[in-house]
């Protein structure tokens, strides 16, 4: 017999916590990332339909993402979100383990850094402030690199951490929703 724990339906009136995302400024030059992505888990067809809410408005509607397989245990085929379905994919030898990419009909692509859900406040918006960073022009593993492991302890306070490249504030607010630019780029 099958059992569905409570915690697991989810509860009329109460929303999903904000899409924890950071892109580069509208008209900013593309480079090889357009921003990053700090996932709640592991679980694709759980983290998708959020972001992809989230992107379909700010940019145009998402209609496909490929992943690399290495960090994700399950990639479903297609993800329901508002008003339409995302076909899912993979790529192991092409596409970078730390990369997430958006595919539209209509714009093109995007690419976003895929911070690991166990990363720590500090680490994630150091990341997300260097993935939008319109002067970084490094890939999402040279990102991830130059980080610690999760788990590793922390240096410093979580405010100095959360200074990006260049000594620019992170354009990620943690524990609140961020207000995205919508770039009006052709690609």
């Amino acid at each position: 017999m099958t059992t569905i724990s409570p915690a697991l339906i989810p509860k009329e009136g109460v929303s999903p916590p904000p899409v924890r995302l950071a892109l580069k400024p509208a008209g900013a030059d593309r480079g090889l990332l357009d921003g990053a992505w700090w996932p709640r888990s592991r679980d694709l067809a759980r983290e998708l339909p959020a972001l992809t809410d989230v992107l379909d408005h700010r940019w145009a509607r998402i209609t496909r993402i490929t992943v690399n397989p290495t960090y994700w245990p399950v990639i479903p085929r297609k993800i329901p979100v508002t008003g339409h379905v995302v076909h899912v994919g993979w790529f192991e030898a092409e596409q970078d383990p730390h990369k997430l990419l958006l595919l539209s009909y209509t714009d093109g692509r995007w690419d976003l850094l895929v911070i690991p859900p166990e990363s720590s406040e500090p680490t994630a918006a150091r990341l997300m402030a260097a993935a939008a960073d319109p002067h970084n022009h490094c890939t999402a593993s040279t990102l991830m690199a130059g980080e610690e492991p999760p788990g590793a302890p922390e240096t410093g306070h979580g405010e100095e951490q959360a200074q990006g490249v260049g000594g620019g504030t992170a354009p990620f607010a943690l524990g609140r929703p961020v207000t995205l630019p919508s770039p009006a780029r052709a690609r």
